[in-house]
């Protein structure tokens, strides 16, 4: 009997770890990523690899918030999936996190095709902040894991080019200011899943773009792409070319072989096929195939260090097995943007699906018969034609909505009346966040809050600013027309602005947070421990319960002002504003350990190695962070013990 694709709603239930509210502060630093090459490797660089990896790289976090209120505690909860099936395959999407592919099972085998994570486990992975690993995830915007990792997605019916039914997922990607929509179906009969993407720029200047598609697959595989060169990226931020599988006399074709985490992103001939896949010693597996646009194809190991061992653990159940990454991507490695022209888009046509082969043996012919299979499976021809199939239906207006993303989107066409057919971001979105700024749109002028509580986001866009600096001069306004300043890189006028402010403010703790963040950049960090203190007790004054909002307003201003003193050695201040925090707040990981190097400051060194002693999970540690190992390292020339160890890099002599 045939079994026509359908679309359904499911609740999955799984040992997940609450998410909490976003950081209220403004991320005003720069951003702290790890995914940066050492110049001196750019002169011996392809020309076209050099001048995209210096296309537009990523500066800032704004308009996006830090999300690191989650934690380590995992309790069985509900999550809303979406499932699409057909008679061979079942995929499992999570709408409201980023539109994860959270499974993809070949059903006449019984086999899941992906690394299914058996919890859900944020950490500090994405470019601001929470992320989980598993599945296969849409990462737009910048080199990194998107800010939608955790964020809900637009979902609804649409469509398919066979007359079946099309899953549809948008959403507004707001670091680049750029709407995209992810398209999946499942023709009739077959083994593969569609997935057609497209990026566009409605702005009248370019805008630089990324995308990489980054599919979780078990690490006892050999992955397989066709070439015999990539270009490695270490946490060691150098990128040279090197022999694929083996250099060192190490075959790194299998992941387990690699002694610490890094990317391999391979070097594929224009004229070749763009594929990858992960096959097990049976030769069973996964592959993933694209049209020509999505040129790019990496892998991505843990390595079999103490280090990549515990981010294993960390990010999933110990036991359950660990795992690693194939991804697709617009350029070849994940350190460059794309140009992509005024009132354009760019898109293409992917196919996830089993592949049976033998993979091991001599490289080329691994390669070779690989190929071969998939050839088969899915002619290049075939896949060409479903893309050129599936254009016209891009375009095709969503049926039933299924799920609902951000308002953001809906507030760029309210102020710009664009149309953008197939993804329609309705007025009937907008919510809390985007309020105030429809009321300046509509009305010219920020609406003053009804209530004291922490300012909301601030739009930084060049149209969004422009607005706010014809607005009337309240205090919320110059408080919000400083960070789109700073954003700007106008960081003289945002301090004008944030001073302008306190004289007539009812609020002073943000404007003085973000007046101690530009001495703290400008160098003067003696000023900036000052404006910190003040700000600190300002909030705690004006606090008006303990609330999510005012607690985690708490607990990022205090962090940020007891690293502050302690960095100019105002240690009793330091130890006052810790006192000052709730008491909840200071049993969190991130907080023991400030407290330990509190206590160390303090000359408590018996005290701080107890903090160590008794044992704290620093939830938000960010991916290639080393601040656990360099405290430890003060305090004892004992080995760093292994459930502290997060190190991703050789250590350096």
């Amino acid at each position: 009997m045939v079994i026509v694709t359908t679309i359904r709603r499911e609740v999955l239930t799984l040992p997940t770890a609450e998410l909490g509210p976003d950081n209220p502060l403004p991320p005003l630093r720069p951003l702290d990523e790890a995914h940066r090459m050492d110049d001196r490797d750019r002169e011996d660089l392809p020309r076209d690899m050099a001048r995209q990896i210096g296309y537009e790289p990523l500066r800032s976090l704004l308009p996006t918030r830090v999300r690191d209120g989650y934690d380590r505690d995992r309790a069985p909860r509900a999550i809303d999936a979406l499932v699409i099936e057909n008679d061979r395959l079942r995929a499992t999407v999570l709408p409201a996190l980023g539109g994860r592919i959270a499974s993809l099972v070949h059903k006449p085998t019984d086999r899941e095709l992906l690394y299914r994570n058996p919890v859900l486990q944020p950490a500090n992975f994405a470019l601001n902040g929470a992320w989980f690993s598993g599945g296969i995830e849409w990462n737009i915007g910048a080199t990194g894991h998107t800010t939608l990792s955790c964020s809900p997605v637009h979902a609804a019916r649409v469509p398919a080019p066979d007359g079946g039914e099309m899953l549809r997922l948008w959403e507004w990607e707001r670091l680049r200011d750029l709407p995209f929509q992810v398209d999946l179906w499942l023709p009739d009969g077959s083994d593969f899943l569609h997935v057609g993407v497209r990026i566009r720029n409605p702005h009248e200047k370019p805008a630089p773009t990324y995308w990489w598609s980054n599919i979780a697959v078990p690490e006892e595989r050999r992955v397989l792409a066709p070439a015999s060169e990539a270009w490695h990226f270490g946490y060691e931020r150098r990128l040279r070319r090197v022999p694929v599988p083996s250099y060192d006399g190490v075959d790194r074709s299998h992941p387990l072989n690699s002694p610490y985490a890094a990317d391999y992103f391979y070097e594929i001939p224009d004229a070749r096929r763009r594929w990858i896949a992960a096959l097990d010693a049976d030769g069973h597996g996964l592959v993933q195939t694209s049209t020509d646009a999505l040129r790019g194809r990496k892998l991505f190991v843990w390595g079999t260090g103490s280090g990549g061992r515990r981010w294993q653990d960390w990010l999933t159940e110990p036991g359950t097995g660990g795992y690693c990454e194939i991804q697709a991507g617009l350029a070849r490695t994940q350190l460059e943007h794309i140009r992509l022209d005024p009132e354009s888009e760019v898109s293409w046509l992917e196919a996830y699906g089993p592949l049976d082969a033998e993979a091991e043996g001599e490289w080329p012919a691994a390669v070779d018969r690989a190929e071969a299979r998939l050839e088969t499976a899915l002619p290049r021809a075939d896949l060409d034609a479903a893309y050129t199939a599936w254009k016209p239906y891009a375009d095709t207006e969503p049926g039933e909505i299924l799920a609902t993303g951000s308002g953001w989107g809906a507030l760029e066409v309210l102020r710009t009346d664009w149309k953008l057919p197939g993804t329609p971001f309705d007025e009937s979105t907008l919510g809390e966040a985007q309020a105030p700024w429809a009321a300046l749109l509509r009305s010219g002028a920020l609406p003053e809050p009804r209530r004291v509580r922490p300012p909301g986001e601030t739009l930084v866009a060049p149209h969004w600013r422009d607005m706010l600096e014809t607005a009337p001069a309240t205090p919320l306004t110059e408080y919000h027309l400083g960070v789109s300043q700073w954003h700007a890189g106008d960081r003289a006028q945002a301090v004008r602005s944030w001073e302008r402010a306190l004289e007539l403010a009812p609020s002073l703790w943000p404007l003085l947070r973000c007046l101690a963040v530009a001495d703290q950049e400008s160098g003067n960090h003696e000023r900036a421990a000052d404006r910190y203190t003040e700000a600190f007790a300002d909030l705690c004054h004006e606090r008006r319960d303990a609330g999510e909002s005012w607690t985690a307003a708490t607990a990022a201003l205090g962090r940020e002002a007891v690293e502050a003193l302690l960095r100019v050695r105002r240690v009793a201040d330091a130890r006052a504003v810790w006192e000052m925090l709730h008491p909840a707040t200071r049993e969190r990981g991130r907080f023991l350990l400030l407290q330990a190097e509190l206590l160390l400051a303090e000359g408590r060194r018996d005290d701080a190695w107890a903090v160590f002693a008794d044992g704290f999970e620093v939830a938000d540690l960010r991916e290639g962070a080393e601040s656990i190992g360099r405290l430890w390292a003060r305090l004892t020339d004992e080995p760093l013990p292994a459930r502290y160890d997060f190190r991703m890099r050789p250590e350096t002599r």
